[in-house]
């Protein structure tokens, strides 16, 4: 499976996630997109999820947290526990077995970010 990680600005909106995700996918299919917890519950997130017809999930921060990622912002750890939270978004919604395939790329306007990580299907 694969899980698009997505990390945005409260100001962000649909066009943001769409552009950082297809900056990060290059055209490929993601089976879900996943955020942490309190920003999967924003309108933002729910509706670029229902528009893609895939599960939009939540990760919550102390699981984001213990992801190891290869971008590292100062802020991003500081508020979430890790270097990049689509990154790490992305790695623990794929389980232990997970790997990035596309790491973190920043949307046009800057307001979003997006990952790809991968798993085999007997590993969710």
């Amino acid at each position: 499976m694969r899980f698009a990680g997505l990390g945005f600005r409260a100001a962000a909106d649909v066009s943001s996630l769409r552009d950082a995700l297809f900056r990060a996918a290059a055209g490929s299919r993601v089976d879900a997109i996943v955020t942490e917890a309190a920003k999967a519950r924003t309108a933002v997130f729910r509706e670029f999820a229902t528009e893609l017809g895939v599960p939009g999930l939540g990760v919550e921060v102390a699981e984001i947290g213990q992801m190891i990622t290869l971008t590292q912002s100062e802020r991003i750890q500081d508020r979430f526990g890790t270097g990049s939270l689509c990154e790490a978004a992305a790695l623990a919604a794929g389980g232990p077995n997970a790997a990035l395939v596309a790491g973190r790329v920043i949307s046009g306007d800057g307001m979003a970010t997006a990952a790809i990580a991968e798993t085999k299907e007997s590993d969710t």
